[in-house]
Order: structure tokens, then C-alpha cells, then sequence
């Protein structure tokens, strides 16, 4: 046992899984969403379609306590192990992300996940997605993230660069794009598997790319990228979905078989990312202030577009880390 903000939380615990997707649907605190291009309506009638992303889970945490009842965050808990995606919004003001933090303790304590990440050699649990209004002072020294910008970001995971990425990341939403910039869209891996050619999948399944690490997330001086694969979890032969890291400038193939394999991959995701049936694009009208969006960084890429508003701003947390190959 160790203390974390005052509470106690093991270091180890055994991860369970739970299907419970049918017991969930009745359950009155969660409803399932459907999002029609940049509308969200009651889903009740919609027909499941097999390998279609169209529904989002959808938790109301009506107080600050929510986040340590044992139904609240189990319902968290299955809703990430079956979609990987989860909307939660909250009723009361939160300025602090008190209760994520809260959450993510709760779910290292009762259901296994691994505690936060650091996000660099200088900052902890949270970080702040939002431009640097004065273009100078950024969260690690010297050094601007991507999130600090107001520029789109192409389709990603998060931490592909760390040898055990998070299992899953949130984020807070403490102040909307206003101006109807910064949308964020989610693509599920699995239809991307399933296009994705045998040779390709075997050359991504390769620990055949050298993944730089971008330099304010830098925690050990001396390691400058890592070697490894972009997708695993899967035989190359297998029509199961794979998992996936992948951020596109940071990533070099180390062989031809690897450069190919990659190109198939980018060509792919600008093919899927103007389907509805593989991709959701959530504004700010679908993520209001104190939204929170939980997704498994695994199985969902996600992407921005540009920002518009310079006093957008998002709170990350990133938890449960793995060895990539082991997942």
C-alpha cells in the first residue's frame, strides 16, 4: 500500500473483466448516445450494426462523491472494458478535476487499473491542453507541446513513445472552444485492422520503427526514442481487432517492409477518417464544460482540429500503463 493524495491504494492488483453490457443498458444511470455528425440524440431505437462506431456511452455524475461509489465506478470500469469510450458530465462545478482524480483512484482500488503516468521529468498527473496565450511559457521548460498550440493534430495515441503506453487516458473539458474549433474525433482500430492488408499488419507487427520521443515529454536525459512495433495483440492471419501506437511524425520505418507497411497505414486512416461508420466527431456542443471524455488509448485514435479559441482549455490524465507487447 502506498498514499496518493492522502488516500491509500495498492500497488498491485489482479484486472477483472465483466460483461455486463446488457445488465448496463438497463441501468438508469447510464444512457447510450447516438452522434449524428455534430448531434447527439437518445439512442434507444437505433439497431446494433456490426464493426459501425455510432453510440458513446453516456455516465451523469451528480456529485463530487459519484467518483467513490462502488456502482458509479464500476459502471466506468465496464463501460471501458466493452466500448472503450465513455462520456461522463458532470452536474457541479470542478474546476480542479477533483473528482477524475478521484476516479482514477477509485479504479486503481477496486478494479486493478494502474495508477496516473507522469507526462514528463517535470510535470505529474494532470496536464492542461491549452495554447500558451503568451507563446513563451509552457508546462516543461522550453519546450512546446503539440496540445499547446492552437494547430490540428492528425490522428494518434497518446504516449507511443513510452515502452508501457496508458491503457486509457480522460480528458476534462474546464473551458469548450467557443468559435467552434478544436473537434475532437475518435476512430475505432478495429475497422482499421480489417482493411489493413496481411502484409501490412505483419510489418507493423514488427518491431521495425524507431518512435522518437518528443522533447518536453523527455523523463530519462539519455533516451532519445524507443524501437518497437506499431500494432500488436494479434497474428497477422487473425481478423481479431489489434491494438495500436502510432503518432505519424514521430515515427521512422527501419526497413522498406516497415515504409510500406506504413504508407498503407496513413493512406487507410485518411480514408476512414470521412466515414461515419468508423469515426465520430465530437464539438464542443457534444462536450460541454465539465464533460469528461474516457477513452482506451488502445483501441481508439483520436485527432483535433484547429483550435480557435485561445482560451480553450482541456485537463489530461493518463493511467494504467502495460508493456505494449503484453497487452
Amino acid at each position: 500500500m502506498q498514499h496518493v493524495f492522502g488516500h491509500r491504494v495498492s500497488t498491485a492488483a489482479l484486472y477483472s473483466r465483466c460483461r455486463i453490457y446488457g445488465s448496463l443498458a438497463r441501468d438508469p444511470v447510464c444512457a447510450r448516445y447516438e452522434c449524428r455528425g455534430l448531434a447527439t440524440a437518445p439512442a434507444a431505437a437505433v439497431k446494433e450494426t456490426p464493426n459501425l462506431v455510432q453510440t458513446v456511452a453516456h455516465l451523469i455524475a451528480k456529485d463530487m462523491s459519484d467518483a467513490e461509489q462502488l456502482r458509479h465506478v464500476r459502471a466506468v470500469r465496464d463501460r471501458l472494458e466493452h466500448d472503450g469510450i465513455l462520456k461522463i458530465s458532470l452536474r457541479f462545478a470542478d474546476d480542479t478535476s477533483q473528482y477524475l482524480k478521484n476516479l482514477v483512484l477509485s479504479l486503481h482500488r477496486h478494479h486493478g487499473h494502474g495508477l496516473p503516468i507522469t507526462h514528463s521529468a517535470s510535470q505529474g498527473w494532470f496536464w492542461d491542453v491549452k495554447p500558451s496565450r503568451s507563446g513563451t511559457t509552457f508546462q516543461t521548460q522550453n519546450h512546446q507541446a503539440r496540445s499547446e498550440t492552437m494547430a490540428s493534430f492528425p490522428w494518434h495515441t497518446d504516449c507511443s513513445y513510452e515502452p508501457c503506453p496508458p491503457r486509457f487516458f480522460a480528458l476534462h473539458v474546464l473551458h469548450p472552444d467557443g468559435y467552434g474549433g478544436g473537434t475532437l474525433s475518435v476512430m475505432n482500430v478495429k475497422r482499421l485492422g480489417q482493411l489493413l492488408s496481411v502484409n501490412a499488419r505483419d510489418a507493423l507487427s514488427r518491431p521495425d520503427y524507431r518512435i522518437r520521443i518528443p522533447t518536453e515529454f523527455i523523463k530519462q536525459p539519455e533516451q532519445r526514442h524507443i524501437v518497437g512495433s506499431i500494432l500488436a495483440g494479434l497474428h497477422p492471419s487473425q481478423s481479431q481487432s489489434p491494438i495500436v501506437r502510432f503518432r505519424g511524425e514521430l515515427v521512422t520505418p527501419l526497413n522498406e517492409a516497415a515504409a510500406t507497411a506504413l504508407a498503407e497505414l496513413k493512406r487507410l486512416l485518411r480514408e476512414l477518417e470521412t466515414q461515419p461508420a468508423s469515426t465520430l466527431h465530437l464539438a464542443a456542443t457534444e462536450m460541454p464544460r465539465n464533460s469528461i471524455i474516457l477513452l482506451d488509448n488502445r483501441r481508439w485514435l483520436h485527432a483535433r482540429d484547429a483550435v480557435k479559441d485561445p482560451a480553450r482549455h482541456l485537463r489530461r490524465v493518463r493511467w494504467d500503463a502495460v508493456p505494449f507487447q503484453a497487452c
